[in-house]
């Protein structure tokens, strides 16, 4: 994967988190901005995304930890590096646990 497609999928990818939060009837703030992308929970918690485009991996700070992501092409989706767990089903875990709600981030084809 180049670098310029490896920008193009963590651009979409958080273009499409921001589209869910904004969808979101919470009260979230969502900033994003020179590829990172930090949302602020309702009780002032924050997910934070950032790209590492050495590495080509997609990384999310949660209160319980850093996670790192990379793309499989195979499965069309981020995948946890340590369990090979989709973005989505990852994402939809920690917000609730960080957050206290519950959202849906069906990420298909980024």
């Amino acid at each position: 994967m180049t670098e310029s497609e490896f920008n193009d999928l963590v651009d979409a990818t958080l273009e499409q988190i921001e589209e869910v939060l904004d969808d979101a009837e919470t009260d979230i703030d969502v900033q994003l901005g020179g590829g990172i992308l930090t949302i602020i929970c309702e009780n002032h918690s924050q997910l934070i995304f950032t790209r590492q485009a050495p590495v080509k991996q997609l990384w999310l700070a949660t209160k319980s930890g850093g996670y790192h992501f990379n793309y499989s092409a195979e499965e069309v989706s981020w995948m946890l590096d340590s369990t090979g767990e989709r973005l989505d089903h990852f994402l939809k875990q920690a917000y609730t646990a960080q957050a206290g709600e519950t959202l849906d981030f069906d990420l298909t084809g980024a």
